[in-house]
């Protein structure tokens, strides 16, 4: 798997782009995250679709298309040097593929940030533009709003990037198969990989790779179907090492860590659990696309590069 090309990081005055490619955002939670990101010194932009609301569907932030032109002009405008997400939700694999990626190939790279529905625009900019990504905090999301720890660890990786080349999970990072392994890192919201299968953006396997997965709400019997069909469609044959962030509302974490011990165990991979990443307090920014190295041991994954280029 190829390491991908890597934006470059921000800089005090830097204006940024907010999108919500999926869920509404609500505007209270809005207004409190863009003044997080105008104490960064950043001169936030916001859409206009972002709290556009659909005419019928009120899981959707705007119609399909109003979301998929807010990501294209934001990733078309030359004086946006990042486009960070408001939230998740549902919506992405709605409008992913109603982008001109053309259009944002010819743009150039851009600093993109986001998790969980994002999952499906991680793996559309890894495979239509060859584009390394952050898998980190959102903008109108309670942890970035409420956390230091989830708010320091994205601003470093933002803005000093060299100085988060060694990620060490939170505390209870233990390793459920020990070992070394190196490869390039993606990922994301374990049951939007599985249902990317046979899409457009979807790419043929973690061959190689270094997979960083975690879910929300799935209880174990559904991760269990969900990590069968990315096993039988042989996704993830040949993945190199495997880390395994946070499993809110999966059901009692005794019966999640036996599902994917039990899926993921026999790969004879490196695996880490617990490292600290998705839908939990305090969450990490983790980049993918870049090279790295993860001690299951340690607790650690070792980027080659920082995540954003000079």
């Amino acid at each position: 798997m190829p390491e991908l090309t890597r934006p470059r990081r921000l800089r005090p005055g830097d204006r940024v782009a907010v999108v919500a490619p999926s869920g509404p955002v609500p505007e209270e939670r809005l207004r409190a995250g863009l003044d997080v990101l105008r104490g960064w010194d950043l001169d936030p932009v916001v859409l206009p679709h972002v709290q556009a609301g659909h005419p019928k569907l009120d899981h959707l932030a705007a119609s399909d298309l109003e979301r998929a032109a807010d990501l294209e002009r934001a990733w078309c405008d030359p004086s946006i040097k990042a486009v960070l997400c408001a939230r998740g939700g549902y919506g992405a694999q709605r409008m992913v593929d109603l982008l001109d990626w053309a259009a944002l190939r010819a743009a150039g790279p851009k600093v993109f940030v986001g998790f969980s529905d994002i999952t499906t625009l991680h793996e559309a900019f890894a495979v239509r533009m060859g584009l390394a990504t952050l898998h980190g905090p959102m903008v109108a999301a309670m942890d970035f709003l409420e956390n230091a720890r989830a708010q320091g660890h994205l601003r470093a990786t933002l803005f000093e990037p060299e100085t988060v080349r060694t990620i060490r999970g939170l505390p209870g990072t233990a390793p459920l198969v020990p070992g070394r392994a190196s490869g390039v890192t993606l990922g994301g919201c374990v049951c939007l990989l599985a249902a990317d299968l046979g899409t457009p953006a979807a790419r043929p396997s973690a061959h190689g790779g270094l997979l960083c997965i975690e879910d929300t709400g799935e209880e174990p019997y559904r991760l269990d179907r969900i990590l069968t069909q990315l096993l039988r469609s042989g996704w993830l044959d040949g993945v190199a090492g495997i880390l395994l962030g946070s499993w809110e509302e999966c059901g009692p974490y005794a019966e999640t860590r036996a599902v994917l011990t039990d899926r993921l165990g026999p790969l004879g991979v490196p695996i880490v659990e617990n490292f600290g990443f998705g839908h939990c307090a305090g969450a990490l920014t983790v980049p993918f696309g870049i090279p790295a190295e993860l001690d299951a041991g340690a607790g650690e994954l070792r980027l080659a590069v920082p995540a954003l280029a000079d």
